[in-house]
């Protein structure tokens, strides 16, 4: 695959409105759904998709008007919910009390498996969220009785075989035997019961991050000093006491990346799959070896680039001298990567006095030499 077949513009964003059963409810509708990396649970034969090819990880997208709903529904591996824009209502529970906490521009909130969730722009403009969902295989969505319900009242089913039939269109109704059936009230009721502050703890607000200048062996070389705030997994940065916060596997790693401004990473290369959103700023993305390929992705108010960068492919990382870069990373898998940076960074590092250690992190060299 060639590099630029895995460069998602946000301006070549595709949509589904008719994704999920929701799309039916006056008060759900309309809500763009995007799949960029990953098919992920839409119902929708018809969603399109950016980049197909399996991550270890899904990538999607959601937008909504001020006041418009996502009602419950239930993942089998983690969401991970990514703002870019507005403001949301982030609701889980349902069972049948319901709790909730907002989020803005910035935060990232993982929700926990096997628990019923929804969402609601609480904003006054059109709002934008990234969502990330753990593994390849995500073992589908479940929805709630009441939305079942309320598609139904306006001749919406959902089979057993997740298809969406809108009898509205002169298609037949299913059969009782072929309709998907949902959890009940009860089953829902006794399903673990996650409190405000449970989630506070799953939320990482970007105003909140703790962002270090020690976590990359080149942040102290002349035009680099990137910055790394770790959000959820262990992910790839190099401080040995920089962690994340502590939850349950997620199946993926998240991080978030600062480079001043014509500052940069250096050329280095990773054995996973990497995915680059673009929050703010502009990057210079330069990938492969002896003739590099150049890309440029820009992060705005309004819309986020997306790239994914193959497994063991050498990139560098530059910022326009305009603007700070701000970048979120996304790796597959909890555990740790593992940089493999270019010999001349390895060089310039070393004649500051830093070198990483037998585990991986960064130390000074006069204490690892004694050894």
């Amino acid at each position: 695959m060639r590099f630029q077949d895995r460069f998602i513009p946000f301006s070549s964003l595709r949509y589904s409105t008719q994704a999920f059963i929701d799309f039916c409810l006056p008060e759900c509708s309309p809500k763009k759904n995007y799949a960029l990396i990953g098919p992920g649970v839409s119902q929708s034969l018809d969603q399109p998709v950016n980049l197909r090819e399996a991550h270890g990880f899904q990538v999607g997208g959601v937008s909504m008007g001020p006041g418009k709903v996502n009602p419950p529904h239930l993942h089998f591996t983690c969401e991970v919910f990514i703002c870019t824009k507005g403001t949301w209502q982030i609701m889980w529970g349902f069972n049948p009390d319901i709790k909730t906490i907002e989020i803005k521009a910035g935060d990232i909130v993982a929700i926990p498996t096997w628990i019923y969730r929804g969402f609601k722009n609480v904003g006054n403009e059109d709002g934008f969220m990234f969502t990330a969902l753990g593994r390849d295989d995500t073992g589908g969505i479940l929805w709630g009785p009441d939305t079942i319900d309320a598609a139904k009242r306006h001749g919406v089913y959902l089979t057993k075989a997740h298809r969406i039939i809108d009898t509205r269109q002169g298609i037949e109704p299913p059969s009782d035997a072929d309709l998907f059936e949902p959890m009940t009230r009860s089953e829902i009721a006794a399903l673990r019961d996650w409190s405000v502050e449970q989630m506070q703890e799953r939320c990482i607000a970007f105003e909140k991050l703790h962002w270090t200048t020690e976590g990359l062996l080149d942040s102290r070389l002349p035009n680099c000093g990137g910055a790394i705030a770790p959000v959820i997994g262990y992910g790839m940065c190099e401080k040995r006491d920089y962690l994340p916060r502590p939850m349950n596997p997620i199946g993926l790693s998240m991080e978030w990346i600062k480079v001043p401004p014509g500052g940069g990473i250096s050329r280095h290369r990773i054995a996973s799959k990497q995915v680059l959103i673009v929050f703010q700023g502009s990057l210079t993305l330069r990938l492969g070896e002896g003739e590099s390929e150049e890309y440029r992705l820009i992060g705005t108010d309004d819309g986020w680039d997306v790239f994914s960068i193959p497994a063991n492919t050498w990139r560098e990382l530059r910022a326009s001298t305009e603007g700070e870069l701000i970048v979120l990373s996304l790796l597959a898998s909890d555990d740790r990567k593992f940089i493999d940076w270019d010999q001349s960074t390895v060089t310039e590092a070393a004649a500051l006095g830093l070198i990483r250690d037998a585990d991986g992190y960064i130390a000074h060299q006069r204490f690892v030499g004694r050894a």
